[in-house]
């Protein structure tokens, strides 16, 4: 399946620029949205619980918008590629195009306004005064590893939405969840240690944490990542193998 891989960059780079130009064609900002979204966000959320939790966390703007950041990554990029090949049925049976073109160029089209939000983040970090440490450089760990994370999450969704279309429900109802399991806006000491050890089962969190620690100075906690990497790298795999049994099939039921 992804021998060709290496032979369809062309295609998988025009698919990318479809998703850009498709989304913000009706747009007056355009692509600037990428840059205004997370900051609006991470504006209402300081203004409503920089009060609760200001005290508890050193720079809450830069906490809340780095763990957003990651979120808002996982989240939008896994839906995408949910969603591709059921998107792009009527292409997929007119010509032949690997169909795991697709939700990779959904992953990676959100992997560019990831990248761009980068800017917001660093914006942010000098408008409070936050230090540039060297352990920023240390974020492309937890960042790489999402992306494996994503990719297999991503594929696994792409045949169940095409089987079932009522798993984008239930994972808009998941998501929601992960959301507020991911310590995004609050202070991961305020939940008890029980519920702690469940909320350190979530790779999303992991990501996030060590992104985090990346952020304010710290290198990534080494069994933190480890988990992380094990979890995406299994992930990944079993995407791949779903999705190499499953491809022939999927145009039958698009």
């Amino acid at each position: 399946m992804f021998d060709t891989f290496a032979e369809k960059k062309f295609l998988l780079k025009e698919l990318v620029k479809k998703e850009l130009t498709s989304k913000y064609k009706d747009s007056v900002l355009g692509i600037l949205w990428s840059f205004f979204n997370p900051l609006l966000i991470m504006l209402v959320f300081t203004a409503i619980f920089s009060m609760l939790f200001g005290k508890q966390i050193q720079n809450y703007p830069v906490y809340f918008l780095s763990g957003r950041l990651i979120y808002d990554f996982y989240n939008t990029a896994t839906k995408g590629a949910m969603r591709s090949i059921k998107k792009n049925g009527q292409l997929i049976k007119k010509i032949y195009v690997p169909k795991y073109m697709f939700s990779v160029s959904a992953v990676l089209y959100e992997f560019v306004n990831f990248l761009i939000s980068f800017v917001i983040l660093a914006g942010v970090m000098f408008a409070t005064g936050a230090a540039f440490h060297a352990t920023i450089i240390y974020a492309i760990i937890p960042v790489a590893l999402l992306l494996c994370l994503i990719f297999g999450v991503g594929l696994i969704l792409a045949v169940c939405n095409t089987y079932f279309t009522d798993i984008g429900h239930l994972y808009n109802v998941f998501t929601l969840l992960l959301m507020y399991a991911s310590a995004l806006f609050y202070p991961m000491e305020i939940v008890p240690s029980e519920i702690q050890r469940i909320f350190t089962l979530n790779p999303v969190y992991s990501a996030i944490s060590c992104f985090r620690e990346c952020i304010y100075g710290v290198a990534p906690n080494g069994p933190t990542l480890l988990y992380l990497a094990a979890f995406s790298f299994t992930t990944l795999g079993i995407g791949i193998l779903l999705f190499k049994i499953y491809e022939k099939k999927l145009v039958l039921e698009i």
